[in-house]
């Protein structure tokens, strides 16, 4: 009985009408997130602003291909830049939309419960998710789950458009770029994850995971 809700939900979205697009991509109020503990204005104030390039290149990017020749190197070159673009404005978004919690999760969450059982302890995950999070190397440490068979996998991405795994839904993300960090703890990229981990939203991080493996009941497999 269960399975036949969870498939008719899923199928009430596959068949939902078509979203209307709102036009440009507008960029995310995170102004509360200036009431965290640990982090500098500065370096918010560097790191928003950042992200607010994003997602004006992306709008930028997106418009100018629809105004050159299909058959030009331009139009090329252009499509080539949009994962670099839009994916950098996707993951700014789910890295400060997992920040602004008290850093606490629950130990009776799906989430918490699936790290346990997969990793041996939360711990043991925390231990990895950070050991990836501390490659040498710019890029972003991604908890990713898989929803064809509910593995959670820590993932190092080098580039914003390079590393994802293909279907792979990210469940938290920690960005690593040097801009992330260095302008308030300098080169101890251990002591800014710290920050990182005190602040994180986990009721919003449990949700992602959640959300995630409702939607994929019976989807995927053997496809």
């Amino acid at each position: 009985m269960k399975k036949v809700f969870f498939f008719l939900l899923a199928m009430q979205s596959v068949f939902a009408d078509p979203p209307v697009l709102q036009g440009r991509y507008q960029v995310k109020d995170y102004s509360h997130l200036y009431e965290m503990k640990g982090f500098g204005e500065n370096l918010l104030n560097i790191h928003l602003k950042l992200y607010e390039g994003y997602v004006k290149n992306a709008n930028d990017l997106l418009a100018q291909i629809r105004s050159v020749d299909p058959k030009s190197y331009e139009y090329g070159a252009l499509k080539r830049r949009v994962g670099w673009e839009f994916d950098g404005m996707r993951l700014h978004e789910l890295y400060f939309d997992n920040l602004g919690g008290n850093g606490k999760i629950d130990p009776k969450s799906p989430l918490y419960l699936a790290l346990v059982a997969q990793f041996g302890s939360f711990d043991l995950w925390k231990k990895d998710f950070v050991a990836t999070g501390t490659i040498r190397g710019i890029g972003w440490s991604v908890l990713y789950l898989d929803p064809i068979d509910g593995r959670l996998v820590n993932v190092w991405i080098n580039e914003h458009d390079v590393g994802h795994l293909v279907r792979g839904t990210p469940i938290l993300i920690m960005d690593v770029f040097e801009h992330a960090y260095m302008p308030q703890f300098g080169l101890d990229k251990l002591a800014y994850i710290e920050v990182f981990f005190n602040n994180l939203d986990w009721e919003t991080i449990a949700s992602r995971y959640t959300s995630s493996t409702v939607h994929s009941v019976d989807f995927g497999k053997g496809n």
